[in-house]
């Protein structure tokens, strides 16, 4: 132990024992992914509505 305190690893295992189980279908583990994941789904949609739009408006579509 280093200044009285267990290793990281120690205090994450307990940490993660305490925890509930995890329920199928109803968890994503990486919250950030989650994020970064439905920006770029809504930001690719939105892209092609509004190229579309513009595509419309130009005559071009």
């Amino acid at each position: 132990m280093v200044f009285g305190r267990k290793p990281i690893e120690e205090r994450l295992a307990e940490r993660r024992a305490l925890l509930p189980p995890l329920e199928e279908g109803k968890h994503f583990e990486h919250g950030p992914a989650k994020f970064v994941f439905i920006f770029l789904i809504v930001f690719v949609v939105l892209g092609h509505f509004v190229g579309l739009f513009v595509l419309m408006g130009l005559g071009l579509h």
